[in-house]
């Protein structure tokens, strides 16, 4: 279980220097920095000492740990689709609006 251990611990130090390049190349802004800096944290917080989530678990009145994690990866899940939906919704209202513009622009041309 060791090797494992370690193995996982490196693959989320390459996470973190993957998210501190994006955050100094202003690709991700310092609260999403924040959120998957602390998220990976936690994830090998739970790795190392998987305990955790059982006593957390307790005090928040749910049986297990692994149901802890279950539950909050769904939520996490449904929080990212919902933020991906405003983006998308998002994007699609600017390119209808830049194509309206630039079909009246072409319109007027002719």
């Amino acid at each position: 279980m060791m090797w494992l251990q370690i193995f996982i611990t490196f693959l989320v130090v390459l996470i973190w220097i993957k998210i501190f390049k994006q955050w100094q190349q202003n690709k991700v802004g310092l609260v999403s920095f924040l959120i998957w800096f602390v998220l990976w944290l936690a994830i090998l917080l739970v790795f190392w000492q998987p305990d955790i989530t059982t006593y957390l678990a307790n005090f928040l009145g749910i049986g297990r740990g692994a149901d802890l994690i279950v539950y909050l990866s769904i939520i996490l899940i449904f929080y990212l689709i919902f933020k991906i939906f405003i983006r998308l919704d998002k994007t699609d209202k600017l390119i209808t609006k830049l194509v309206r513009e630039d079909a009246i622009k072409n319109g007027e041309k002719r």
